[in-house]
């Protein structure tokens, strides 16, 4: 018998293995309902772009009736907020989209890239954006374009340098897209990450 009055079998888990045994359980279940609430939020979005209810449910894959249920909640409370899409916005989950955008490209482009192992972690929904981590892949890319220089093309540097100043000068509150509703920060951040893939791809 343990102290804690919890009798072990021979043979059984102990509570430290149990718990490590169910981490990454728990993580991509969190990631799940992260990606879920993340789903609301862009079909708030769409709406807000005047898109039809057809147009959403075929972009996000769902049913009609469930875009439907939805954009009828959305309408009970605040207007769906508006977003720009001009690549160059000053605020942090705006900027940090863009570099995790620049991260997959570097991670696809390089056999070795260093930030592989973090845009790998973000693509589970294992990573997160915090002060910390954002300088840890700035840093680690820092070392991938100094390194693969003669691989990448000059166009990964320039988008690189852009998005560090606006990081080192202090990122700006991000405004509330000219409704009461303010974008969330996990929207900005994916739209921005789209937005500047297409960019570094030629496809924008």
């Amino acid at each position: 018998m343990e102290g804690n009055g919890v009798r072990h079998e021979p043979g059984a888990l102990t509570e430290e293995q149990a718990a490590r045994m169910l981490a990454g359980m728990n993580e991509v279940i969190r990631a799940g309902e992260e990606m879920r609430r993340l789903r609301t939020e862009m079909i708030k979005l769409f709406a807000g772009f005047g898109w039809t209810q057809e147009k959403i449910a075929r972009i996000t894959e769902m049913s009609q009736p469930a875009v439907s249920k939805q954009v009828t909640r959305f309408a009970a409370d605040d207007p769906p907020p508006r977003l720009g899409l001009a690549l160059d916005q000053h605020d942090g989950a705006w900027l940090e989209g863009r570099l995790w955008a620049l991260a997959e490209e570097v991670a696809e482009a390089l056999d070795s890239a260093r930030c592989a192992r973090f845009v790998g972690a973000l693509a589970r929904g294992r990573g997160r954006f915090t002060p910390e981590s954002t300088d840890e892949l700035r840093r680690l890319l820092e070392a991938d374009l100094r390194l693969g220089a003669a691989e990448l093309p000059a166009a990964f540097r320039a988008a690189y340098d852009e998005i560090s100043r606006g990081l080192d000068t202090g990122t700006v509150p991000a405004a509330a897209g000219g409704g009461p509703a303010p974008v969330p920060a996990s929207v900005r951040r994916t739209v921005a990450r789209q937005l500047q893939r297409d960019r570094l791809r030629g496809d924008a």
